[in-house]
């Protein structure tokens, strides 16, 4: 198996690293423990947070022992890392409930039985710290000089609000966390993104001088896409990965609407399929192009959400958009279905029952975002710019105006010519009726009768 700092590498997941050859002897070992923060300030994470995930995932995968750690008790004071205000302050109560949807989703891409991947939480020993013993014992190891220069100090100190004491004390807590864990678990390896690198270093101080040991730093660049945006922001907010905040369907097409320029580099970022097969990607345009992008989604679908619910995104997609066939010989590597033989009207799989086949069927169907509505408000007419932003296709009624002004919303299919067209029971298919802002964005509204 190939060294894993240099898979890392080849996937784009580094930036900077610390003692470069042992850490590379560290890894090779096979027995390496890493961890990396994750900010518990809301139940889910989002597809920004991918590529932390993802090296976890891969650190695991070349038999090594990851630690996500939940930042219960820096999440009481608030990192200012690339911030340019200060982070809101969380209780314990909101910390654990929160953590409890992180590792839902963290399961998906660790496997966290018999400690093959461990779940902690600073709180656990943050929040026992006595502060003389703390600043007696610790603190004089930092010097204020140095931690004002890090990046993630820089920001706020330029900016109108400034920093404030209680953030200043962030830096000294992180490096704390890597010494517990150098302590408790012989964690020698910190990752993070680009703006921890003040943070790591701290860390790797301190536990040269307070052990005489040497442990090791890893960080990953920001990931933007080609148009400079900021990975899984969208117009309608971020892409989450917990499945009640943005649906698998949804996931899966925010993937295949990878500009063409980022395919390949995502590809070898957040799927797990060969890079050899991924540099092929280089001169692909066209179909071929499109054919991979369906691999990426289905591939990061199938990551975060299950095979299952890939299966329903990948063929409600093409319920939608139109059949694609995907060549044998795109990224062989990749599960997606490539033959039709399993078409959106039979999903069936090897040891799945007919019964079971006809639900998964249906359940793909149903996989495309929709909405009840009960038939007697269609009577006297509903204004198709309030319909579209009340299920979520603008971000507010003038945006829906806009849209239909420019000929990009569609009823079944129909182009709407007036800003104040009136779906009324006419509208109506098969109870059902079909909203599309754009080319690829679909609400499907329900119709319920009383």
């Amino acid at each position: 198996m190939a060294c894993l700092l240099e898979v890392l590498r080849e996937r784009g997941f580094i930036e900077q690293t610390t003692h470069e050859a042992e850490l590379k002897a560290y890894l090779e070992t096979g027995k390496a423990t890493c961890y990396i923060g994750f900010d518990p300030t809301a139940s889910s994470l989002h597809v920004g947070s991918l590529v932390p995930i993802m090296s976890l995932a891969h650190m695991q995968r070349h038999g090594h022992r990851p630690i996500a750690l939940v930042g219960g008790g820096t999440g009481l004071v608030g990192d200012p890392s690339g911030k340019t205000e200060m982070r809101k302050l969380l209780t314990p109560e909101m910390v654990d409930q929160n953590a409890i949807g992180i590792k839902n989703q963290l399961s998906r891409f660790l496997d966290f039985k018999e400690d093959k991947a461990l779940m902690l939480n600073n709180a656990d020993w943050l929040t026992k710290l006595e502060y003389i013993p703390f600043l007696r014992d610790f603190g004089r190891h930092f010097s204020v000089n140095r931690m004002i220069k890090a990046e993630s100090y820089k920001i706020r100190l330029e900016s109108e609000e400034g920093l404030n004491f209680i953030e200043f004390n962030y830096m000294l807590l992180q490096a704390y966390d890597f010494l517990e864990l150098f302590n408790q678990y012989e964690c020698r390896l910190q990752m993070g993104g680009s703006d921890q690198w003040g943070n790591i270093v701290a860390g790797i101080e301190l536990v040269r001088k307070i052990r005489q040991e040497t442990v090791f730093g890893i960080t990953f660049p920001l990931i933007t896409t080609s148009s400079g945006a900021k990975m899984g922001k969208t117009a309608d907010g971020a892409v989450w990965l917990d499945p009640d905040k943005t649906s698998p369907y949804d996931y899966y097409q925010y993937w295949i609407n990878t500009d063409d320029r980022d395919v390949a580099r995502f590809m070898a970022l957040f799927t797990f399929l060969p890079i050899e097969e991924i540099r092929t990607l280089e001169k692909f345009s066209g179909e071929a192009l499109n054919s991979a992008k369906a691999v990426l989604a289905f591939e990061a679908t199938q990551i975060a959400h299950g095979r299952e619910e890939a299966l329903k995104a990948y063929f409600s997609a093409q319920r939608m958009f139109g059949r694609r066939v995907v060549p044998e010989d795109i990224l062989p590597s990749s599960s997606i279905i490539r033959d039709g033989s399993e078409s959106d009207t039979s999903l069936k799989t090897e040891n799945m029952s007919s019964l079971e086949s006809e639900k998964l069927t249906m359940e793909a169907l149903d996989s495309i975002p929709h909405s009840d509505i009960e038939a007697y408000r269609f009577k006297d007419g509903i204004p198709a710019f309030k319909l579209y932003h009340q299920v979520g296709l603008t971000t507010s009624g003038t945006a829906a105006r806009k849209l239909i002004e420019q000929g990009g919303a569609y009823i079944n299919g129909r182009r709407v010519t007036s800003f104040d067209y009136l779906l009324t029971e006419d509208d109506i298919v098969d109870l059902e009726i079909v909203l599309r802002a754009g080319k690829k964005r679909y609400h499907k509204l329900k119709i319920i009768k009383k």
